[in-house]
């Protein structure tokens, strides 16, 4: 019995110093950013900043150590998963979309600059999609992990990482500061630019469909125009200023513009070198592939657009 209440008293104790700590690191970033947006709080994950920093943590471990545990495996198909797995993120990437771009519509949301306590019910729906947005981040952590399983290395690279390890700690302090208003244009972009990247990754784990998947190579060119339209709409709401922090415009311009530069040297990198050993390739080895049109059914640029490394 004694035992018993000792155990209680030290879980009790921990529970305390955790408490605390969370308490003194909260009173550390308010006196940092000002006063949260109470219509969060006590929403899952969003009340203390450990449990999302410490999940990012526990994902870049995973991408470190997970290659080093794989690398005398065989690698694992996961191709039931990725399909499941893919089309389910495309499902909510499109309800997320359909939701904000509705919300929005009938909200009478301004274009060039919206705050986020001036909409009412439309702020309310806003608010309740860029969480399930934020959460999403963190889903697709996943992404990574797949990479590992089945041994496609190449693919984990700076921008992946640097891309998904971000989003899910700026989202976090986006949904406690600003979880409306006008942090919902560059979200609404990127759940419509994610239905088709994850429709075409689910898709593509069925090899009959492949061949059928034109659109994996203007993925990278929408994700570049979304970056810029983001930006665009931003330095709107500079110019013409409602309100809206402006902290977290200049950070969301910062932000942006490492994306497209991150985003422009992958699609130079990927694409366009595809092109240069392709014409080599095609006067090494003269042109049957292309007096025939195909080969086995897949033509020589989808032959490629197979092989290239994801950029999100």
């Amino acid at each position: 019995m004694f035992r018993c209440c000792l155990d209680k008293m030290t879980t009790f104790g921990d529970k305390s110093e955790m408490e605390t700590f969370n308490y003194k690191l909260n009173m550390y970033i308010d006196s940092w950013m000002g006063p949260r947006d109470e219509r969060v709080q006590g929403w899952l994950l969003l009340d203390n900043y450990p449990p999302t920093f410490a999940l990012t943590v526990m994902y870049l471990l995973i991408v470190w150590m997970g290659p080093k545990y794989m690398r005398h495996r065989q690698p694992v198909s996961c191709r039931g998963l990725l399909l499941v797995y893919n089309l389910g993120l495309t499902i909510l990437s499109f309800y997320m979309f359909y939701e904000m771009v509705s919300a929005v519509w009938h909200g009478d949301y301004n274009f060039y600059c919206q705050d986020t306590h001036s909409a009412g019910e439309t702020d309310t729906k806003i608010i309740n999609v860029l969480w399930w947005y934020y959460f999403s981040k963190l889903i697709e952590f996943m992404d990574t992990f797949f990479f590992i399983l089945r041994k496609n290395n190449h693919q984990i690279t700076f921008l992946h990482i640097y891309h998904h390890a971000s989003m899910l700690n700026i989202w976090w302090f986006v949904m406690n500061w600003v979880p409306c208003g006008h942090s919902y244009f560059g979200a609404s972009l990127n759940s419509f630019i994610h239905v088709l990247m994850y429709s075409y990754y689910g898709l593509s784990a069925v090899p009959a469909l492949r061949p059928y998947l034109w659109w994996k190579k203007y993925i990278t060119q929408g994700q570049l125009i979304q970056f810029f339209l983001t930006m665009s709409q931003t330095i709107c709401a500079v110019i013409w200023p409602c309100g809206f922090p402006r902290g977290w415009l200049y950070f969301q311009i910062f932000y942006v513009v490492t994306l497209i530069a991150l985003f422009s040297n992958f699609y130079i990198q990927t694409y366009k070198k595809h092109l240069v050993s392709q014409k080599k390739e095609y006067h090494q080895n003269g042109s049957v592939a292309s007096l025939n049109g195909h080969v086995n059914g897949v033509t020589p640029t989808e032959t490629i657009t197979h092989r290239k490394v994801r950029g999100d």
